[in-house]
């Protein structure tokens, strides 16, 4: 049977101390910490898929066009409302330039209200504020948009250059239609920037050559080769992070575990000629245990 039940924080809290015999939780990593607060009180086991800060690295024999498209893509549809959306890239110093003039180009020609819609979330839109604030006080640049990207409703799209790693717009969930670039030394130092922030949901890879590589070099669950997102199309593969960004699978044959528990039977077949779980052990048995041990582990 399936039950569909609405509701805010009140009635989350009171499913988690409902008796049910497991909770799927999909939200913020702050909310996602009120969740195993309470339903440690009943020992119900919890799936935790929190928010990212998935980061798009560009190699430098990557297909720039192709990292553009999915940069802009991954970074501004559904408004960034996406937990698996791109909202960090990092390209190597010989392909920057390009890469940063390619995306300001056609990220320009993006429009909220036309290629996607609003903010769901009034409060929303102050973070997203505040990450563009903090960025430009702290000495980045706007090569698409700016403050006044954000209306009442509306964000329209904004890219952002030369963003310090500890600010707000590179360590926090922005989950709104912005993008930082950042130029880096070269692919280790990329990978060495994208696993360095708390999240680990998703991330993609460009290069024609070294993209598994990366990839297998990546802290988070679940990474796109030169494309972004699509991990999250296949319903065979598992779905979820690391870290911060919380812990479980959903989908594929490793979701579905999730749901179940595993269970280990024993059937006695025969009666064992040395006789060791029992209180009526002789002698005999004991002699014949130790010699077992020692030939098998040597002590």
């Amino acid at each position: 049977m399936f039950q569909l039940i609405t509701g805010l924080g009140d009635t989350g809290a009171a499913l988690c101390r409902s008796g049910v015999d497991k909770l799927a939780f999909t939200g913020s990593t702050a909310t996602g910490k009120k969740i195993m607060a309470a339903c440690a009180d009943t020992l119900t086991p919890v799936l935790i898929e929190c928010g990212g800060k998935d980061a798009l690295i560009v190699a430098p024999d990557a297909d720039l066009d192709l990292a553009v498209d999915a940069t802009i893509w991954g970074g501004l549809s559904n408004a960034g409302q996406t937990c698996v959306g791109v909202e960090r890239v990092y390209a190597v110093e010989s392909v920057y330039d390009e890469f940063v003039a390619k995306v300001t180009r056609e990220a320009g020609q993006v429009r909220g209200g036309a290629q996607y819609g609003p903010m769901t979330m009034p409060a929303q839109i102050d973070v997203v504020r505040r990450h563009i604030d903090d960025a430009l006080a702290r000495g980045g640049r706007a090569v698409v948009g700016g403050p006044d990207s954000v209306s009442r409703a509306y964000v329209q799209p904004v890219v952002l250059v030369d963003v310090p790693e500890d600010s707000a717009a590179v360590q926090e969930e922005t989950f709104g239609p912005t993008l930082t670039i950042t130029k880096v030394r070269d692919v280790d130092e990329a990978i060495e920037r994208t696993n360095a922030n708390p999240f680990g949901l998703g991330g993609a890879v460009f290069s024609a050559k070294q993209g598994e590589q990366i990839a297998e070099r990546l802290s988070c669950g679940m990474v796109s080769i030169n494309s972004a997102v699509t991990f999250a199309t296949v319903p065979g593969l598992p779905f979820g992070g690391v870290r911060n960004s919380g812990f479980g699978r959903i989908h594929g044959a490793d979701g579905l575990r999730e749901f179940a528990w595993p269970r280990a039977v024993t059937h006695l077949r025969y009666t064992s000629p040395i006789k060791g779980l029992t209180f009526k052990r002789t002698p005999r048995d004991t002699a014949w245990l130790k010699r077992l041990v020692k030939t098998r582990w040597g002590r």
